[in-house]
């Protein structure tokens, strides 16, 4: 497969996840006020909405980064994986009720388990390096030039 079918069918998965995203964030809103810690019901709701917004911009731009295919694969991996390893946390917090130690201005006085804290710290730190890896390769993607050769080189 060719460089730009790859980008195009990443292009085209990440508007598929963008609108899951928000159609979760939608019904995610209906059970808000059930949840452990309602605030950070709240910041699960917003933040599925941004993410599945960002996700597909992303998604609209992404056919038209100037990356190989194994840039494009590191990218669509990494920004998938960080978005999502900040997503959980925040609902596995707001289910547990627990989250202070983490996300305190969300969270307020919840605090889970110290297994529950540590397993949101664990995961919502892991989004970072990703996250970075991601947007360099991104920002390398939208430099003007030559874009690949079709097949990949």
């Amino acid at each position: 497969m060719n460089t730009s079918n790859i980008l195009s069918r990443q292009g085209h998965r990440m508007l598929q996840i963008g609108i899951a995203l928000l159609v979760f964030s939608g019904l995610e809103g209906f059970v808000i006020h059930s949840l452990p810690v309602p605030s950070l019901g709240r910041s699960v709701h917003t933040l599925s909405a941004l993410q599945g917004i960002i996700t597909l911009v992303l998604g609209l731009l992404w056919p038209r980064l100037n990356l190989r295919a194994t840039a494009s694969q590191i990218a669509f991996w990494t920004f998938l994986y960080s978005s999502f390893a900040t997503l959980i946390p925040f609902v596995m917090a707001a289910v547990w009720g627990a989250g202070n130690t983490t996300m305190p201005l969300a969270a307020g006085a919840a605090q889970g388990s110290a297994f529950q804290e540590a397993i949101i710290r664990v995961v919502i730190y892991s989004s970072a390096p990703p996250f970075f890896v991601s947007m360099a390769l991104i920002l390398w993607g939208l430099r003007l030039g030559d874009a690949p050769s079709p097949n990949g080189n």
